[in-house]
C-alpha cells in the first residue's frame, strides 16, 4: 500500500553541517561536493576540513575519525559554525568523536550498519548509545546506510566492499535533499571522476540517486530545510580554498609584474597544495620544482629571482626552520623571494593537519644576524589570493624575500570569492637595469648593483648576461654601492641600517578601524585567521548592547604607521591568538601599551561564542558595568547563531550572484 507524505518546507537563515566517518569513508569528498552544491546555490558559506594525520588510521577507532564541517547562510557569515545543527555520523566512533561538538536538540543522521558490540567496545561504549537514551535530547534519525547502499548498486555486480564504498554519496543525497541542493554538478563530477571506471562512476551515481530518493519517500522526515542565497555584490563567484587562492595569486602577481614565476618547494602538510595547484598551471609560464629537501627548494627559487624570475617557495613550520639561512641570504643579496609559511600545530612535527599561528616570532627574528623581512597575513581563505599579490608587490619592489603567513585552516578551509578582474589588478614593474647606472674614476660606465632607488631604497637587479653588469654575488657583507666584500665595521652598520629602512619604509595601508559608534572603549585586533571569529563574536557582544571595537592586521612588518596611534585610542586592548601570545608580545614591546592577550592553542580555530564571552567580560570590567545588571559576555555567547549572525548590515553590499565553479 503507497502512503502519502506531506513534506513541510521550513526557512532557515543558517546551517551548520558535519560530516563524520573514518579517514577511508570520502568525508572530505562528501564536504567538499555538498560544498559545490551550496555554492552554485548562492549561499555564503565557509568550511572546516578536520582530518588525522595518519595516512590510513586504524578503521572504527577514534584517532582515524575524519571531519568535515559547512556553515552555510542566507547572508554574510565569517566562521564555519562553532557548532553542528546536523551531524551525519558514519559509524559509532565518528559518533562519540564528535558528540561533544553537538548542541542539544540538534539532529543526529546515524548509519547504524557498524553499531556492533565489538566495534562499540573498541571505542569504550560499554552499550550501544542508540539504545541506552544517551541521545535523548537530540533528534536522532538511525539508518542502515550501509545495508541501503550495497542494496541500491546491487544490479552493478560490485562485491559488498565495493559496494559499500558508496555510502558517502547515499549519505550525500540524503542531506542534498533534505536541504534542497542542486544535484547536478555532483553528478557531472561522478561522471567525470569515474569516467575510465564505468561500474564505479554508475554505482557511486546510483547511490547518491538513491539517497536523494529516499529522502521523499522516507518516513523519518516530514520537514525539509531551505536556506535562501545570500545577497553578495554583483559579479562572478566561486568557491575557493586558502591554498588554491594563494596559488592564482601568486600567479596573478608574477603575471602583474611581467616575470616567470619559479617555484622551489619540498610536500608538506599543509602546504603541498600549493605546489600540486601551481604544476597545473605551466601555461602562465610557471615552473615547479619539487626539491629533495626543504633547503634545496628555497635554493632553487632564489636562484631564480638571481636569474630574473619571481621567486616563490612554500612550506610550513618546520620546513621555514631549515630554509632560515637561505632565506637571510635571500636578504644580503637584496633579490626579491616569495616565502609562503602555511602554519600548522608545532613544535617539531606537533599536529600535522591541524591549525596554529605560533610561526610569528619564527618569520620575524628567526635568522641569524639582523635580518628584518616584511611580514604578511591572509585573513580569510579568499584573501590568500591579495595578500600573494601583495607579496609580489613588495618583493619586486622593494627586493627582499617577502613571508606570507597563512595557516591549516585558512589553507583548507573555503568560502565564496569574487573573480576579478585581471585587469584591475595592480601592475608591478620590476625595472630591470638594463644598462650601467654610474661611472668610475676614470669616467668610464659602470655598474654599481647596490645603487638604490632613493625612494624605496631598493637596490638595482640586473638579469645575469646583460652586456657589461657582471657583478659580485654571494653571502659576504657587501659594500655600499659597489657590492664588494667588505669587512669594514662602519660600512656593516650603514648596510644594517639601510636594509632595515628599506623594510621600515615599505607603504602599508593605515589600519582600519570597525567602531561602528565611535565611542567604545575596548578594541579587539587580530591577525590571520582569527578575523573571522573574532568578528563573530564582536556581532554577537553588539547584538547583545555592548560596545566593541574591531581591527584586524594584515601588515605584520612593518606596521600600519597608525597602529600605535589606534591602539593609545581605547582604555582595552584584545589580542586573541591562536599561540601564546606573540603578538601581544610584539606590541607591548614596540607601542608599550599593555594589551590583553587571548591565547589558545588546542589546534583548531577559535570558536565565536568563547570569544563573545572573553569580548562581552571585558566590555563590562572596562566600562564599569555592574554585573548583577547585565552579563555581556555570558549573554553573548548563548545567543543562538541566527541571532548572532544575522545582522542588518551583512557586511556585503546588495546584488546579484553569479557562480562559476571551477575544476579543483
Amino acid at each position: 500500500m503507497n502512503r502519502t507524505v506531506t513534506i513541510e518546507v521550513k526557512q532557515l537563515d543558517r546551517v551548520v553541517i558535519r560530516f563524520a566517518g573514518d579517514s577511508g569513508d570520502g568525508m572530505q569528498l562528501t564536504g567538499d561536493r555538498f560544498t559545490a552544491e551550496t555554492a552554485s546555490f548562492g549561499n555564503d558559506l565557509s568550511t572546516l576540513p578536520n582530518f588525522p594525520a595518519e595516512i590510513r588510521a586504524p578503521a572504527g577507532t577514534l584517532p582515524g575519525v575524519s571531519s568535515f564541517q559547512l556553515h552555510f547562510a542566507d547572508h554574510d557569515i565569517l566562521t564555519p559554525g562553532d557548532a553542528p545543527d546536523v551531524l551525519i555520523a558514519m559509524n559509532p566512533a565518528a559518533l562519540k568523536a564528535n558528540l561533544r561538538d553537538v548542541p542539544r536538540g540538534a539532529t543526529l543522521i546515524v548509519d547504524t550498519a557498524d553499531f556492533t558490540a565489538r566495534n562499540l567496545k573498541r571505542i569504550g561504549y560499554d552499550e550501544n548509545p542508540l539504545e541506552t537514551g544517551e541521545l535523548d535530547g537530540y533528534h536522532v534519525v538511525p539508518l542502515n546506510l550501509t545495508g541501503m547502499t550495497v542494496e541500491s548498486v546491487k544490479e552493478f555486480g560490485l562485491s559488498r566492499k565495493d559496494a559499500s564504498r558508496a555510502k558517502n554519496m547515499y549519505a550525500l543525497g540524503l542531506v542534498s535533499w533534505l536541504f534542497q541542493r542542486p544535484v547536478e554538478s555532483t553528478i557531472t563530477f561522478l561522471e567525470t571522476k569515474f569516467a575510465s571506471k564505468p561500474d564505479i562512476r554508475d554505482a557511486n551515481i546510483a547511490a547518491f540517486r538513491a539517497g536523494y530518493n529516499f529522502g521523499e519517500t522516507a518516513e523519518e522526515f516530514s520537514v525539509r530545510y531551505e536556506v535562501k542565497p545570500a545577497r553578495m555584490a554583483t559579479g562572478t563567484y566561486r568557491n575557493i580554498s586558502g591554498n588554491l587562492a594563494l596559488a592564482y595569486g601568486l600567479v596573478a602577481g608574477a603575471q602583474r609584474a611581467g616575470l616567470p614565476l619559479v617555484l622551489g618547494a619540498y610536500p608538506i602538510t599543509p602546504a603541498s597544495d600549493v605546489l600540486h595547484e601551481l604544476s597545473k598551471l605551466k601555461r602562465f609560464n610557471v615552473t615547479t620544482v619539487q626539491a629533495e629537501d626543504e633547503i634545496a627548494g628555497v635554493g632553487a627559487a632564489l636562484g631564480a629571482s638571481f636569474g630574473g624570475a619571481l621567486g616563490v617557495t612554500t612550506s610550513s613550520g618546520p620546513g621555514i626552520s631549515l630554509k632560515s639561512e637561505t632565506i637571510g641570504l635571500g636578504v644580503m643579496l637584496e633579490l626579491p623571494l616569495v616565502v609562503c609559511d602555511i602554519q600548522r600545530a608545532g613544535p617539531s612535527t606537533g599536529m600535522p593537519t591541524k591549525t596554529e599561528q605560533a610561526d610569528l616570532l619564527q618569520v620575524m627574528f628567526g635568522r641569524n644576524g639582523e635580518a628584518p623581512l616584511p611580514v604578511l597575513a591572509a585573513q580569510s581563505p579568499a584573501d590568500c589570493f591579495a595578500i600573494a599579490i601583495e607579496a609580489a608587490r613588495i618583493a619586486v619592489t622593494y627586493r627582499t624575500p617577502v613571508i606570507v603567513l597563512s595557516d591549516g585552516y585558512l589553507a583548507n578551509g573555503s568560502e565564496p570569492w569574487q573573480i576579478p578582474v585581471v585587469e584591475d589588478l595592480p601592475t608591478i614593474d620590476p625595472d630591470f637595469t638594463l644598462e650601467p647606472n654610474a661611472t668610475n674614476d676614470k669616467g668610464e660606465p659602470t655598474y654599481l648593483p647596490y645603487l638604490r632607488d632613493p625612494e624605496t631604497l631598493a637596490r638595482a637587479w640586473a638579469i645575469p648576461g646583460t652586456a657589461g653588469l657582471d657583478h659580485r654575488i654571494g653571502g659576504l657583507e657587501k659594500e655600499d654601492k659597489t657590492g664588494n666584500i667588505s669587512y669594514a665595521p662602519a660600512n656593516h652598520d650603514l648596510m644594517i641600517r639601510t636594509r632595515q629602512a628599506k623594510v621600515d619604509g615599505i607603504t602599508v595601508p593605515p589600519l582600519e578601524v570597525d567602531d561602528p559608534d565611535d565611542d567604545a572603549k575596548v578594541l579587539v585586533l587580530g591577525w590571520g585567521s582569527t578575523y573571522g571569529p573574532i568578528g563573530a563574536g564582536c556581532r554577537r557582544v553588539r547584538k547583545v548592547g555592548g560596545k566593541v571595537a574591531q581591527a584586524h592586521l594584515r601588515h605584520l612588518n612593518p606596521f600600519p604607521s597608525n597602529l600605535g596611534e589606534v591602539l593609545r585610542s581605547y582604555d582595552k586592548v584584545l589580542v586573541p591568538e591562536m599561540n601564546l601570545g606573540q603578538l601581544a608580545m610584539l606590541l607591548r614591546a614596540k607601542y608599550l601599551v599593555d594589551v590583553v592577550s587571548y591565547a589558545q592553542v588546542r589546534g583548531m580555530p577559535l570558536g565565536a561564542a568563547e570569544l563573545a564571552e572573553v569580548i562581552g567580560n571585558l566590555v563590562e570590567e572596562t566600562e564599569g558595568i555592574d554585573d548583577d545588571a547585565r552579563h555581556l559576555g555570558e549573554a553573548a555567547a548563548s545567543l543562538t547563531h541566527g541571532e548572532a549572525l544575522h545582522t542588518e548590515a551583512n557586511g556585503r553590499p546588495n546584488g546579484q550572484l553569479h557562480h562559476q565553479e571551477g575544476a579543483r
